[in-house]
């Protein structure tokens, strides 16, 4: 695959389009090859069949943006606006990227740190229209937009249009004061609460909200769910804003301070048991789960089946499942696949887990099969191995439900029961866990270069898929520009899949630091 120059001319990638369409009417072989490579069109089909399908010029723009990596001439087209904007120091360039650190942009999170440096760099940035100023926290340019007009507070603004995605910033202006993400900087908390009060004393109304694409973000959730700011919260409920906004207080429960949720709850919304429980037990915190109990009143038993059996997947303690249990799950409930919660726990080696369940009633006889599972998750390698002596076959009478044991262990970094596993001969590139990737997967999404080696070292591969339809680089690609550099060795994890036969020149987009890894890798090769 090509690679894309630093700076990419759009006018040279429309003249290789056009070359490309001069040589296929020529009836040129290598330009047939080219169009059978990358345009689906002309996928398989013999050198008379391509000829005579009468590509035209959009086609041949299709096959040199399929070439570089993107799906289309449009995505080609804002790829190069996009890589050209970063270079450019240009403020018509320079404040959409700002707030794209404000705000974040497509799959890449919002960059505070770097925002606020940008800002003390370049306060023009943040100067100019009512929304900068609200992007920024400038209190004293919204004072003095109210006093030009107050029916300003519940406008829309539309003067900056990201020239990579193409989106449009068009936030009315409370929700660009309590989505940006300047407000979890401590220097930056207070002007921005002024600026929420300056716009609700001039009538801004409490449930502005945004359009972000098709889904409806409100004040409200700039504030509770990506902001977490409590005062933020109330002011905004105080002011008549709907708890029930659809992800306020969804998004309220990840943070380890309970004071927006509570908030929340206090004020009407309505708690979603499987959704917002669910979500709940993403995260290791008792004191949240039975906040939210507290609020759950008498819900379906399915519901909290359903949070039961997630809870075990995500590897809760035994309080965890006790507390579920105290508010009413059955503890001889079992799911789609036939499964019981206390097998479950000790197919996850969740022993205390289990003990509460089997407390509760919910035991049962165990199959060979389900010991063997057991034991390896549980990290008894000494029953694993008996049991893998006296039946050598126990792998071909594994489920698909107990084959996924070996992702979704790695999905909830139980790194020692999958080292068993794999030694033990597990299948290793077997899909599972939340979206049907293999274990490699998980270990690079996680940032985990030690478990990505070993994995690679016992036969998995950078060309295994996962279910969003990527493979292993494209998980890399994702991981390492989303997910926090602290919590993750994602350089470690490239470096171990260059060394066991991933190529460095793929075209994606990594962290800074990944990039740079491959950057040095392509030098090294010449």
């Amino acid at each position: 695959m090509p690679l894309l120059p630093e700076r990419p001319n759009i006018e040279h990638l429309k003249k290789q389009a056009k070359d490309l369409l001069r040589d296929y009417e020529a009836g040129d072989a290598a330009s047939f090859t080219r169009l059978r490579n990358s345009l689906p069109a002309a996928e398989g089909k013999t050198n008379s069949e391509i000829a005579a399908l009468g590509l035209k010029l959009h086609d041949a723009q299709s096959c040199i943006a399929r070439e570089y990596g993107l799906p289309s001439w449009r995505n080609l087209k804002n790829y190069v606006d996009w890589r050209n904007m970063m270079m450019s120091h240009a403020r018509e360039d320079a404040v959409p990227r700002w707030l794209h650190y404000v705000y974040g942009h497509e799959t890449d999170p919002p960059k505070p740190q770097l925002a606020a440096r940008t800002l003390e760099e370049r306060p023009d940035l943040g100067q100019g229209d009512l929304f900068l100023a609200c992007a920024s926290g400038d209190a004293a340019a919204i004072e003095r937009a109210i006093a030009a007009g107050r029916e300003c507070v519940n406008q829309l603004t539309d003067y900056w249009r990201c020239p990579g995605c193409k989106e449009t910033l068009d936030m009315p202006p409370l929700v660009a004061v309590t989505h940006s993400t300047l407000l979890q900087l401590p220097a930056y908390k207070d002007s921005f609460r002024r600026c929420a009060r300056l716009l609700l004393d001039a009538g801004a109304d409490p449930n502005q909200f945004w359009m972000h694409g098709e889904h409806p973000l409100s004040a409200l959730y700039g504030a509770a769910g990506k902001n977490h700011d409590s005062a933020l919260t109330m002011m905004l409920l105080d002011a008549g804003a709907n708890p029930n906004d659809g992800e306020s207080l969804y998004h309220s429960l990840e943070t380890p301070d309970h004071t927006c949720t509570r908030l929340l709850l206090e004020r009407g919304a309505k708690l979603q048991v499987w959704t917002v429980l669910a979500h709940q037990l993403d995260r290791d915190d008792i004191e949240g789960l039975r906040l939210l109990l507290r609020y759950a009143g008498k819900s379906s038993t399915t519901d909290l089946e359903q949070c039961l059996f997630w809870a075990i997947r995500r590897r809760r303690d035994r309080a965890h499942v006790e507390a579920l249990i105290a508010a009413g799950a059955n503890p001889r409930a079992i799911n789609k696949e036939g499964v019981s919660a206390w097998r479950l726990a000790l197919q996850y080696g969740l022993t205390a887990a289990a003990e509460a369940l089997e407390a509760a009633g919910g035991s049962e006889s165990l199959s060979l099969e389900d010991r063997f599972v057991a034991a390896c998750a549980r990290c008894d390698e000494l029953e694993a191995r008996r049991i893998l002596e006296a039946e050598s076959g126990v792998f071909g009478r594994l489920s698909e439900f107990q084959l996924r044991q070996l992702p979704e262990l790695v999905e909830n970094r139980n790194t020692n029961a999958v080292k068993l596993m794999v030694r033990l001969g597990w299948p290793i590139n077997v899909p599972g866990g939340d979206w049907k990737a293999s274990a490699l997967n998980l270990a690079v999404f996680q940032g985990d270069s030690d478990l990505t080696r070993f994995l690679l070292e016992h036969g998995a591969s950078w060309t295994e898929r996962h279910g969003f339809g990527d493979n292993v680089n494209g998980t890399l690609s994702w991981a390492s520009r989303n997910r926090d550099p602290e919590c993750g060795d994602w350089v470690g994890c490239a470096r171990a899949l260059v060394e066991h036969g991933m190529p460095a020149d793929l075209e994606s987009r990594y962290s800074d630091e990944v990039a740079e890894f491959f950057a040095a890798e392509r030098a090294k090769s010449g």
